[in-house]
């Protein structure tokens, strides 16, 4: 693989996430919702003006290396409508970007797509390189606290994606992206001790087949980024790895690149994921991450654990409609 590119500065853009959190107080680098849908143009701040909050989330990533830009879409959110709307409001155009890469196979992280790739279809008027593997495609469920299964919302085939104006690059090996400034990942090697996955998720080969223990989700990914006087951005927006695992992955994967921070879901909720807090914070510190901006399934119990680990110097919480700046 080539080397990844370090890039001079890199944009984070939030139009999707579980929170809304317009008035907490931000730091310099990042850019409160209500100056952002401002600066795209609303004339007051309103409900129809402002994002929505929704289980999920997307990244829209965009590098500048010298005078030349690259946007990555990292996810689309669950719902097409609310995704299109909210990137509308902050002034996130879709029309730019230049390639998808999609974390894993659940619906809160691809239910948006379709509509995306229209959206981008009618506006950018050519196919848009969307990155997915094999392993998304399955059928998924979870066992809820009744013992109930709930069947997950299938997810956009391969086909569906291609028929929606996708360039279709269903691989499994790690890449480069976009003039090499983002690193997909492959495989995250599952090597701590602790970060056995999610007990309670269950997939099945077909709709007449029964359901069967899925705890590890090997279809998950995650993008990384070098930023010039910094170092290594890891985008991890699920960890259902264990962002240990994944922060493990990435130093390994670039061993002479100091990791910088880590943006995403942590899944730390939930009854048996929350067991995990003690021994993450514990790890968490070998990495000695200038920033850690949770996300979604992060949980309050684990970012309450974060802020007393790390404090607010270094942890900054994710919410719907923020700008990053790095």
């Amino acid at each position: 693989m080539q080397q990844l590119r370090r890039v001079d500065r890199l944009v984070v853009d939030i139009p999707l996430d579980n929170l809304s959190d317009s008035y907490s107080s931000k730091p310099q680098h990042v850019s409160p919702e209500f100056n952002n849908v401002m600066a795209a143009g609303a004339t007051e701040l309103s409900g129809s003006t402002l994002c929505c909050a929704q289980l999920g989330l997307a990244l829209a990533l965009t590098a500048t290396v010298g005078d030349r830009s690259h946007k990555l879409l990292f996810d689309a959110g669950p719902e097409g409508a609310l995704f299109l709307r909210n990137c509308q409001n902050l002034g996130v155009s879709l029309a730019d970007v230049e390639a998808i890469a999609i974390s894993h196979g659940h619906w809160d992280h691809m239910g948006a797509l379709l509509d995306t790739l229209d959206h981008m279809a009618r506006h950018a008027r050519r196919e848009v390189p969307c990155h997915v593997n094999p392993g998304m495609f399955l059928e998924r469920g979870a066992r809820l606290t009744t013992g109930r299964i709930a069947p997950f919302q299938r997810v956009p085939s391969p086909e569906a994606l291609a028929a929606h104006g996708a360039q279709v690059i269903n691989n499994g090996d790690p890449r480069l992206l976009l003039d090499d400034c983002f690193y997909l990942s492959g495989e995250i090697p599952r090597v701590s001790s602790f970060e056995k996955g999610r007990p309670d998720h269950l997939c099945r080969r077909a709709t007449d087949q029964p359901w069967e223990p899925d705890p590890l989700i090997l279809d998950e990914r995650y993008v990384a980024v070098h930023v010039r006087g910094k170092g290594l951005l890891v985008f991890s927006v699920c960890s259902h790895a264990g962002i240990v695992n994944v922060l493990l992955s990435a130093r390994e994967t670039f061993p002479d690149v100091p990791l910088y921070g880590v943006l995403g879901g942590l899944h730390l909720a939930g009854t048996a994921m929350e067991r995990l807090i003690p021994d993450t914070m514990a790890n968490l510190g070998q990495f000695a991450l200038a920033q850690i901006m949770p996300a979604h399934c992060t949980g309050w119990r684990a970012l309450w654990a974060l802020l007393n680990a790390f404090g607010e110097s270094v942890v900054t919480p994710c919410a719907v409609g923020s700008r990053f700046t790095f």
